[in-house]
């Protein structure tokens, strides 16, 4: 009889009360959430360096834009001297024109970039996704 009641004593040491599963599950899934919050921050952070890296190519341009926005003001100023054989205002423009491409390139890049950008966690979603049917696995 006690080598019965020993064997019991034992497997019920082995088996573990709902009460202290339902613990571990808990304290499993709030670490699980703990390390899914740093992972959609890290992730967040970084798309949000290359949002600004692209923002600041974007500004570039649009100050590159604005230069040649004061170049054509100078060329139509100056447009009745000559120089070169030309009258100033046309190696004016001809300089307006082209820091206005320059610009316009820049803001067009900037701009193609950030149109680009996927600004959704994707690691993240996909690790919340398998985390969903882990702790479906787990209470089944």
């Amino acid at each position: 009889m006690e080598t019965r009641q020993d064997s019991r004593q034992a497997a019920g040491q082995q088996e573990r009360s709902i009460g202290e599963l339902f613990s571990d599950l808990t304290r499993d899934m709030s670490t699980l959430i703990r390390q899914e919050t740093q992972l959609a921050t890290t992730e967040m952070t970084q798309k949000a360096a290359r949002v600004g890296k692209s923002s600041g190519v974007l500004v570039g341009g649009a100050l590159i834009a604005y230069a040649g926005f004061i170049a054509l003001l100078w060329a139509i100023a100056y447009g009745l001297t000559n120089i070169f054989g030309w009258p100033i205002w046309l190696g004016f423009l001809v300089v307006a024109i082209i820091v206005l491409a320059t610009g316009a390139f820049m803001a067009w890049r900037g701009y193609d970039t950030l149109k680009k950008t996927d600004l959704v966690p994707r690691q993240t979603v996909e690790s919340i996704k398998e985390d969903a049917q882990w702790a479906k696995e787990q209470t089944a």
